[in-house]
């Protein structure tokens, strides 16, 4: 706060209010971990978050940007670096957390987004859908919601014009898909949806195989793109993004493998740009790469039993170096050689020890007699 203090911002080119308020909401994020996840998401996923949401509709003017799980609006904001009119976006979010909703107000006040853009709700997602009476679809929906969260899952929400398509609910104990049909519910038949999700989402059965399977035959889900683990705060498991569209040609799914597409740094793995830019080629070139992406038909999907596990449709097995016997041989006998110096000199260090308790020099002769039988 002392620096931004002595900072010059009416004379300074761009938001340097704004971009330091981010920063900040990011660097406590990082070192608070698990605490801070509920709110922010990392740069390099939430930045293909929006690049592909907003793909094809970079100069819409008045575009509709939605995030019901919007945490202090990270992923709303986004979508202003990569429009042409950023001016007349107009942005709608939810958040459950009342400390976390008016870190998102804070937020959109500091990029100075005009207060008749901000179209922000303090309210659970699920279990009251919002928005019901004003803008109710949207060009861009972007979402990082908690991961396999626990929900009512009432059956009252077969009823739910959001569920009620799919004929069965997403399970209490993971309330996943119930965000991704909340999302997709309110997608514009022309916009695109991008959601992080944990991988169960892929693969797992019973109801929520039942609502991957509907998706896939619909050609609702567009891509798969597996990111690399510990990339954000609340967990180390992977994830993956999941890009939906309700009208397109065919009902073929791209897979992506970005697992290996990073940086460590400290306690986190973190995407550059380079690998930002990566995967956004991968994406909008939709070819095969060898170990990497893979275009797949909806026959071989359906042959995989509507199963999206990455590995099944990306190849990335590595063939291991060939062992040469008389190397390792020679490297298994440095190395018991070495073992034995190092034994050797640890007992020389051991009867130079000294003791007047009788027991203790008891146990250390036991001890060096042992060492020496085993030399």
């Amino acid at each position: 706060m002392k620096v931004i203090d002595t900072a010059d911002l009416i004379h300074a080119q761009g938001d340097v209010l704004g971009s330091a308020y981010e920063y900040l909401i990011g660097q406590f994020a990082s070192e608070t971990g698990k605490k801070a996840g509920e709110f922010y998401t990392p740069a390099g996923p939430a930045e293909i978050l929006v690049r592909i949401a907003i793909t094809g509709q970079e100069n819409k003017q008045g575009l509709l940007v939605y995030d019901p799980c919007m945490g202090s609006g990270s992923l709303l904001l986004g979508a202003s670096r990569f429009s042409g009119k950023p001016e007349y976006i107009r942005y709608y979010g939810q958040e459950l957390i009342a400390s976390t909703y008016n870190l998102a107000r804070m937020n959109m006040f500091l990029h100075h987004i005009a207060p008749e853009n901000q179209h922000l709700h303090h309210g659970d997602t699920l279990n009251a859908d919002w928005p019901t009476t004003e803008e109710t679809e949207f060009d861009m929906v972007t979402m990082n919601p908690p991961y396999s969260a626990n929900w009512s899952a009432e059956q009252g929400f077969l009823s739910d014009a959001r569920f009620s398509d799919y004929g069965v609910l997403a399970p209490k104990s993971k309330a996943d898909y119930a965000f991704l049909l909340h999302g997709f519910y309110h997608l514009k038949p022309t916009g695109t949806m991008a959601i992080v999700l944990p991988h169960g989402v892929l693969f797992r059965g019973a109801a929520e195989g039942k609502i991957r399977t509907r998706l896939l035959t619909s050609g609702s889900i567009y891509a798969v793109i597996g990111l690399p683990t510990n990339m954000f705060y609340n967990t180390t498991i992977p994830t993956c993004i999941v890009v939906l569209k309700k009208q397109r040609d065919g009902r073929d799914v791209l897979f992506i493998d970005a697992s290996k597409l990073f940086e460590k740094q400290k306690t986190q793995n973190v995407m550059s740009k380079e690998h930002i830019d990566h995967v956004l080629e991968l994406y909008l070139k939709r070819e095969d790469r060898e170990k990497e992406a893979h275009l797949a038909s909806y026959e071989e999907i359906k042959n995989n039993d509507y199963n999206l596990n990455i590995p099944r449709y990306v190849d990335t097995f590595e063939e291991e170096e060939e062992i040469i016997l008389a190397d390792l041989n020679k490297e298994l006998i440095e190395t018991d050689q070495e073992i034995a110096d190092t034994q050797k000199t640890l007992v020389s260090l051991m009867k130079e020890l000294k003791t007047e308790d009788g027991e203790i020099r008891g146990s250390l002769d036991e001890l060096i007699q042992v060492l020496e039988e085993i030399q």
